[in-house]
């Protein structure tokens, strides 16, 4: 996710939970009856439903309304209790209705085994007053908010008359609603931006198949047919599909984590994806976002959110992979990959210079840059500003090709161009962990030294072949 973020505000509307888990180890059968016996370990609360994804989005540092329903009773303050570590979150929407309890699951855990779950709750739609409320409170949130997210658990609180309510509340302020559905068809969510079923649901509301690509786009038109809008399938192991209303059709792998706890990963797809487009993303962008953070939610065991820092790590790890080694490419990116790199604990190099004829003095610096780490970028001076520096007689090969050679050699991982006559804004941008120059330098004449250095990194004064230079074979070729 982008640092140059606009702050997000989204409000996050729907069935709020309590997901409880009771935790420990069965070492025998009950004599009572064939069932196992769990000798108590521990218990934990944490924010289900709607309250999940208001915690995942305010981990992800957006401000969020919560409105939803709980009940006159201890769930209720467990749940404000474990909201209230979310400071971003806004529980002044939350309506109590006296005649139901909170929603809460009840999970019952021997290691990493659910043995079995109990569920507390009232399904049906609350009385008039109730939903009066919930419209009203839902009304106010909606008036400060970039995206609305209507989490629906058919659980009660988004009833007919609330979803209808809030969604032309919504359209009539130009704030696009993203659903998380639970009916057997879609029509209810017309005029929702985007709904976000997953495989089940998608069969469900159509009764078409996802096993392809070609068929999970073919039942995701057929439910953007039944309201209106776009349609973003999760499909578990097999990624996501997003069908847009322009006809454009996008899928996206899943990320490969070892799954442990498939619980809340939904409301974390649904939080990801309002942060990002809260922020300015493309649906696009915010997609890839929102398959990134579904990866780490199902790394963890239970119901549990995901937070800034661990969705950016697994982004620029994502960013790192994806280029081959020696790939040229911008600024920008260099900085994501190497903020990936030095998040799997690598340590990143860093040299530069023109390189227009590679000789041996080039590949002696390029060899001994890499032994000072585990992923070595080279900054390339562009042709404007080999030009300013060496005369209009050089480059003698342009940038394109002098990246190319340079980006062959095995010991290099990313050639990134710097138009600047120094590559200081460069090293400010990747934040190397090595800075490389050769011996000739004094240290006080190395450019980036001092902010490497001041960053805890440190510079080396590589040894170099004497009297090698490009400037020399030059020479030599004219005579």
């Amino acid at each position: 996710m982008s640092e140059k973020r606009k702050p997000a505000r989204i409000a996050v509307i729907g069935d709020v939970m309590v997901d409880r888990y009771i935790t420990g180890s069965v070492n025998r059968i009950s004599p009572e009856a064939p069932v196992p016996v769990l000798l108590h370990g521990a218990e934990r609360v944490v924010a289900g439903g709607a309250a999940n994804v208001a915690a995942n989005a305010a981990a992800l540092g957006a401000s969020v309304a919560l409105v939803g329903l709980v009940g006159h009773d201890a769930a209720a303050e467990s749940l404000r209790g474990v909201l209230a570590d979310h400071a971003a979150i806004d529980l002044s929407g939350l309506v109590i209705d006296a005649d139901r309890p909170t929603v809460t699951k009840t999970r019952v855990m021997s290691g990493r085994q659910q043995i079995v779950r109990i569920d507390a709750e009232v399904s049906a739609p609350p009385g008039d007053h109730v939903t009066d409320a919930l419209i009203a409170r839902g009304k106010v949130a909606i008036r400060g908010a970039a995206v609305v997210v209507l989490s629906d658990y058919a659980k009660g609180a988004l009833s007919d008359a609330v979803i209808a309510a809030l969604v032309a509340e919504a359209n009539a302020h130009g704030v696009p609603v993203i659903v998380d559905p639970k009916r057997r068809t879609f029509e209810i969510y017309r005029g929702a931006a985007l709904v976000t079923p997953n495989r089940k649901e998608l069969f469900e509301a159509t009764g078409l198949a996802d096993d392809t690509d070609l068929e999970a786009a073919i039942a995701a038109e057929a439910a953007a047919n039944q309201f209106g809008g776009d349609v973003l399938v999760t499909r578990a192991e097999k990624g996501m599909t997003l069908w847009r209303r322009d006809g454009a059709v996008k899928h996206v792998p899943a990320h490969a984590r070892e799954v442990f706890d498939v619980s809340g990963a939904g409301d974390t797809v649904l939080a990801a994806l309002a942060v990002s487009l809260a922020e300015g993303s493309t649906i696009d962008t915010a997609m890839e976002i929102a398959n990134a953070a579904a990866a780490i939610a199902v790394s963890k065991l239970g119901t549990a959110v995901v937070t800034r820092t661990e969705l950016d790590a697994a982004l620029h790890r994502a960013a790192a992979d994806a280029v081959h080694a020696g790939a040229l490419v911008g600024r920008d990116a260099a900085a994501d990959i190497a903020a990936g790199w030095r998040a799997r604990g690598e340590t990143v190099v860093f040299t530069n210079g023109v390189f227009d004829l590679v000789h041996p003095g080039h590949i002696g610096l390029i060899e001994a840059a890499a032994r000072e780490g585990d992923r070595l970028i080279v900054g390339l001076n562009s042709d404007a500003s080999v030009k300013r520096l060496k005369g209009d007689s050089r480059p003698l090969q342009d940038e394109e090709a002098r990246a190319r050679v340079i980006g062959a050699l095995r010991d290099v991982d990313l050639v990134v161009l710097f138009p600047e006559d120094t590559p200081l804004q460069l090293i400010e941008a990747v934040r190397p962990d090595v800075l490389v120059k050769g011996a000739d330098y004094k240290p006080s004449e190395v450019v980036g030294a001092d902010f490497v250095i001041a960053a805890g990194g440190r510079l080396v004064l590589a040894d170099i072949l004497a009297g090698r230079s490009t400037s020399a074979l030059v020479a030599a070729a004219r005579t």
